[in-house]
């Protein structure tokens, strides 16, 4: 019977072992502070405010959108859940659970989103 002590244990074998995980968890770090600072930056450009939606996107990686208090909106994207929440938490970035409704109805579209949008169908620039 395996205890909690020998089940850690062998997960972190299986994982290469604890030094492997320490060095994981030191790069998600670094890349939550790199993301975080991004954020910061993102927000005092665009009016002094951010608000964000974190999605899965596949391979592990999270998407992190922005939308900026003067409706301005970007995107970054994560290694890992956990790096862009702790990077949303070290910027101070208020989350919403979905990226619809009230923040969507935040998102200002200029010209040239109207334009890719509608792209061939309106005679807009085509796809290169």
């Amino acid at each position: 019977m395996l205890t909690m002590v020998d089940t850690q244990q062998a997960d972190e074998q299986a994982a290469g072992g604890p030094a492997t995980a320490n060095a994981a968890q030191k790069r998600a770090d670094k890349q939550a502070a790199r993301l975080a600072k991004q954020i910061r930056a993102f927000a005092s450009s665009h009016g002094g405010s951010a608000e964000g939606q974190l999605a899965h996107i596949g391979r592990g990686r999270t998407r992190i959108a922005l939308v900026g208090a003067n409706g301005e909106w970007g995107n970054l994207v994560a290694d890992s859940y956990g790096a862009a929440e702790k990077a949303a938490e070290q910027a101070g970035l208020t989350l919403q659970d979905d990226f619809d409704g009230e923040l969507a109805g935040k998102v200002r579209t200029g010209p040239y989103e109207w334009s890719r949008m509608a792209g061939l169908q309106l005679g807009g620039p085509a796809n290169p």
